[in-house]
């Protein structure tokens, strides 16, 4: 768990997931213009400093700093924006089947130059 201020968020989170190669732009051109409700859904329900990258063979990393990730797929499952999200944003995803926000493998984080600089200098 890594240490923040700020908002109160206190852990990133990365995921992976993939994107249709030959839907990239259309992936891109979406996410260009979320929806304001469900930009809105993301921040109420814990989504902070929430980042998406994309590469050009259609490998997604989403990056996001939040107090209880559980919590946050939770609520966010639960609006209704996001029901609809979901659908639009199916068929982008490899594979297509199920909602894509519930095929996110989460990484593990194995390095924090923050942290571990701070232990080092701690140390001297």
């Amino acid at each position: 768990m890594n240490r923040f201020t700020g908002d109160g968020a206190t852990t990133h989170v990365c995921f992976v997931s993939r994107v249709r190669p030959d839907r990239l732009d259309e992936y891109r051109a979406a996410h260009a213009a979320v929806w304001p409700e469900m930009l809105e859904a993301l921040a109420e329900t814990g989504w902070h400093d929430y980042r998406l990258f994309l590469g050009a063979d259609g490998l997604l990393v989403g990056v996001l700093r939040t107090d209880d990730y559980a919590r946050a797929q939770r609520d966010m499952a639960a609006r209704e924006v996001n029901d609809r999200w979901q659908a639009q944003m199916k068929d982008f995803f490899l594979p297509a089947d199920g909602r894509p926000d519930e095929g996110f493998v989460q990484l593990e984080e194995v390095f924090h130059l923050e942290s571990q600089l701070e232990d080092a200098r701690r140390q001297r």
